[in-house]
Parts: structure tokens; sequence; C-alpha cells
């Protein structure tokens, strides 16, 4: 009897070792209490029925986290036949890529606190620096700025926003884009926009306007 316990130990102990204790590994470490215990001393019946109220929790939670991925995919696919009606039309987002086309552009950006003052640094598509913007004090909240281009290629852009408040401590900025939605992508079923040449998630959009380019 002294052998069959154990090996009853050593089998549990194996499966107890596992990272994750699925419902399978749990199963078989049960079985292997059961097959492997000394008859003179079976196990408990309090302890049999607490270990198969787990077993029942863990398929609870299978069960849950199978519906929760289902309904991740459904929001997936929701969003992704939402994107496609999106195309042609000018949106908002979170993003940092402006298009110049003409002798001016607007750079949109939000703001966490007021600042002091406001530091906006533009690239062209080589990430080469060509121009520096300086401000005031600025409001906290969303905030526009028009960038003179004459002389500027026509392109795109991005620019970088930097800001500090009164005792110079620095502020967060989120750099905001405008432009025509002209493609989508799918990846890892998350939708991406294409707007000014830079791909947007979904996710990332802060309003659509009923325009069409």
């Amino acid at each position: 009897m002294t052998v069959i316990g154990a090996v009853s130990y050593t089998n549990s102990q194996n499966v107890i070792q596992e990272n994750t204790l699925g419902k399978d590994d749990f199963f078989k470490m049960l079985l292997a209490q059961i097959q492997n215990q000394d008859p003179l001393n079976p196990m408990d019946g309090t302890d049999f029925a607490t270990q198969l109220a787990q077993f029942s929790s863990l398929e609870r939670l299978g069960d849950i986290n199978a519906q929760m991925e289902t309904m991740n995919l459904y929001q997936s696919s929701i969003n992704n036949a939402q994107s496609l009606n999106l195309i042609g039309k000018e949106v908002m987002a979170t993003g940092n890529v402006v298009k110049v086309e003409g002798e001016s552009a607007g750079l949109t950006y939000n703001l966490s606190g007021d600042a002091e003052k406001v530091s906006i640094k533009i690239y062209d598509e080589a990430g080469d620096l060509i121009n520096t913007l300086d401000f005031g004090n600025q409001k906290e909240g969303r905030n526009s700025v028009i960038w003179d281009c004459n002389g500027v290629s026509e392109g795109k852009y991005t620019f970088d926003v930097c800001a500090v408040d009164d005792n110079g401590g620095e502020i967060n900025v989120d750099t905001i884009i405008t432009g025509f939605v002209t493609g989508i992508t799918f990846k890892n079923n998350t939708s991406f926009l294409a707007v000014n040449g830079q791909d947007i998630a979904f996710g990332d959009l802060i309003s659509v306007n009923d325009i069409e380019g």
C-alpha cells in the first residue's frame, strides 16, 4: 500500500507543477487519485465533492472564456463592416500626418492641461526637421494652428508637439489629423483606415464628417 500511495502523490505533484491547470489536466489528476487511492483509506467524500466543485468551476470559466472570444470576434466583424462605409468620408482621428496641398495646413492637437509654451516640430518624409513653430499660452483641450506652407513642396509631413506648463512641467499631448479615408486594411481582426497616407486604427477615430471627397 505504501508504493501505491507514493505513485498517487507523484502523479498529483507532476500535474500541479504545470504552469496552467486546465480542465483536462484537472480531470486526469482526479482520475489518478481515484485509481491509485489506498482501498483501506479511500478518498474522503467531502474532499471528493470539493474537487468536483472545482472542476465544475473550471468548466464554467472555460465556457465564459469561449463566449468572450466569440463576442470579441463578433465585435471585430461589426467594426470591419462599419469601416467599409467610411471610404470617401472625411474623418478626424488620432495621428500625426499632415498632407500639404496648398499654401497652408492645419495642425490640431489636444493638451491635457493649460500650457505656457507649445513647440511644434514638422518633419518631411525622410524624417528631416524642416520647420519649428513656437507658441505662447494655450488652454487645455483641443487646439489648432495654421502652418504657413509657402515654399514647402506638396506631400506628406509628420509633426510632433511638446508643451510645458507655467512650472516647466511637461504636458501630455495627443496629435490629431483630419483627412479623407482612401482605403481599408484588415490586420489581426482589426480594421485600419488609410488617412493622409497613414494607417489609423478604427478605435482611434474621433469624428466622421458627412462630406464626401
